[in-house]
């Protein structure tokens, strides 16, 4: 099982479970496929996005624990 931190990259994330692309959509993360989007943090990404970093990651560990 995977858990996600604030400091997981958001390429590993996508690529380990892309099942989870739908939840960073859902927040206003569009950027996805960016090359600079893949290499931040998610720290970094709720940052830009002004968003949430325990609540994002309450949401992505719920997602990938199902696996």
């Amino acid at each position: 099982m995977m858990t996600i931190t604030k400091d997981t990259i958001l390429g590993d994330i996508l690529d380990a479970a892309p099942e989870t692309a739908p939840i960073f959509l859902s927040i206003g993360m569009h950027c996805l496929g960016c090359p600079s989007a893949r290499a931040e943090t998610v720290e970094q990404a709720c940052y830009v996005h002004r968003q949430d970093v325990q609540a994002l990651l309450d949401k992505l560990n719920a997602a990938v624990a199902d696996k």
